[in-house]
């Protein structure tokens, strides 16, 4: 069932490839199809920033009538991972690109928000601090030559891991890829070594020995690759982070309006259907986890998660401290819920 579930889920992805391409065909050929967009994520296809460019792309070009394609690529294959994405857009390598936010701390430290420690506990409080921080991301990324095209919000992260992690002693055993510079900071406060790498970098670390726990959900091919190496996955509900898709200004500005209406009504539509889609894709990862022999662990003790939170909380002071009084005040309106 599990493996007729991911067959199902590949040829989806590969249905909406074919449709983006017929659709330049079928509506006049190259003569309609004038405008082309590369975008990239570092991560699978099958992963939930896979799946919102796919969905992003074929609404496109249904919108676009044929006229404007965006050609997608997955798992790095331009070399460009999340931390560099503002650059490579700006460099004209792609046009657009979906970054998963906290690594593009170095361009703001806004785009660590999402992924901070411990703070947005459900889907309810993760819309919230979307929606709070949403205007903050559209100013930083104009100032940066961008323009936001959506968002989407990843499932909670856990730790997988070689062994069960459930005692203190188990944390400070672990080397950890973290997803970016504050939640490794925090494995470090509990005692664990840790280092940021971008998701692709850290599977050849764990098959070489170098690292042997990986802060990520797992979702979708990401979850495939790392069950293989790290059958244990404990919930430490860490955070509901963010990926932020983004397109070059210059791109956007120099397509004529119909297709700016149609570049904003496909990034609408895409990221209601990334929210909704969120709850039963849950549901799915776990299930294909236990298909697939991975151990899911919710008896963390209450000493390892009281260390965890206090790392998390002196993360997330440090983070204001660096983020500014426009950033904070964000988590000052975030937490008068």
């Amino acid at each position: 069932m599990t493996e007729m579930r991911q067959s199902q889920f590949g040829s989806r992805v590969m249905l909406v490839r074919v449709l983006v391409a017929l659709w330049a065909l079928l509506l006049g050929g190259p003569a309609l199809a004038q405008i082309k967009w590369e975008m990239t994520t570092e991560y699978p296809a099958t992963t939930v920033s896979g799946e919102g460019i796919a969905t992003f792309a074929a609404i496109l070009a249904e919108r676009s009538h044929g006229r404007l394609i965006v050609s997608p690529s997955y798992d790095a294959a331009k070399k460009i991972t999340s931390g560099e994405m503002v650059r490579a857009i700006n460099e004209g390598r792609i046009e657009a690109g979906d970054a998963f936010a906290g690594p593009l701390e170095p361009v703001d430290p806004i785009f660590a928000l999402s992924a901070l420690p411990f703070l947005a506990r459900s889907m309810t409080d993760a819309r919230r601090l979307a929606d709070l921080a949403r205007p903050h991301y559209e100013k930083v990324l104009a100032r940066h030559g961008q323009r936001l095209l959506y968002l989407t919000l990843w499932p909670a992260t856990g730790l997988w891991s070689k062994k069960p992690v459930r005692a203190p002693e188990h944390l400070r055993s672990l080397s950890v890829r973290a997803y970016d510079y504050n939640s490794a900071e925090v494995m470090k406060l509990t005692g664990a070594r840790a280092a940021y790498l971008p998701f692709g970098e850290a599977i050849p670390k764990i098959r070489d020995g170098s690292i042997d726990a990986v802060l990520s959900s797992g979702d979708g091919g990401a979850g495939r690759r790392l069950w293989e190496l790290l059958p244990c996955f404990t919930e430490i509900n860490y955070a509901l982070p963010l990926s932020i898709a983004m397109v070059g200004a210059r791109a956007y500005d120099a397509l004529p309006e119909d297709l700016r209406t149609a570049v904003d009504e496909a990034a609408a539509q895409t990221e209601a259907k990334q929210w909704v889609a969120l709850p039963p894709r849950l549901d799915e990862n776990r299930a294909r986890m236990r298909a697939n022999n991975v151990l899911i662990a919710t008896d963390l003790s209450e000493e390892s998660t009281s260390a965890l939170r206090e790392a998390g909380r002196s993360t997330i002071e440090a983070w204001r401290g660096k983020a500014g009084p426009e950033a904070a005040a964000i988590l000052d309106a975030f937490a008068q819920r």
